[in-house]
């Protein structure tokens, strides 16, 4: 019986290492506009999300958005939308990637309380269902069809 790994890769998917942090939260290493990044991994964000903080590093370009964001104990907080992003995992990439962005501090803030480095983004559950994601849990990795 062929694993995982070889099953997928005969289906055109590239697999991708995860890292398995102090919270229990994948992380991944991702481009976004050709500039590397750490993003936790999150099938329950509905959105990939960048913060604030990060607008220039990423060379985002927003505009206002009338979406209010909720997650990690934060609600109702104020969003900008970017548009027509590169984003790349690994040797996967796509291009015209809409972006939330908001205010990260309350999730970095909780990462480094339990001895975590701080975020970039979160790549959510827009990217991992476009990708056909799948996540193997055991082996810390995620495959992503080309």
């Amino acid at each position: 019986m062929l694993s995982l790994k070889k099953f997928l890769r005969k289906k055109n998917y590239i697999h991708v290492p995860l890292v398995f942090t102090a919270t229990n939260h994948f992380e991944v290493v991702a481009k976004i506009n050709g500039i590397s990044g750490r993003f936790i991994l999150d099938t329950g964000a509905s959105n990939t999300c960048i913060g604030f903080d990060k607008i220039e590093f990423f060379n985002l370009v927003s505009k206002e958005s009338k979406i209010k964001a909720a997650g990690a104990g934060a609600t109702n907080m104020k969003t900008l939308i970017s548009t027509k992003n590169t984003i790349e995992i690994g040797k996967w990439g796509k291009r015209k990637q809409k972006i939330v962005l908001f205010d990260l501090t309350h999730v970095n803030e909780a990462l480094t309380t339990h001895d975590a480095l701080p975020v970039d983004g979160i790549i959510g559950a827009d990217v991992l269902k476009k990708s056909k994601a799948i996540i193997d849990y055991g082996k810390s990795c995620v495959y992503l069809k080309q």
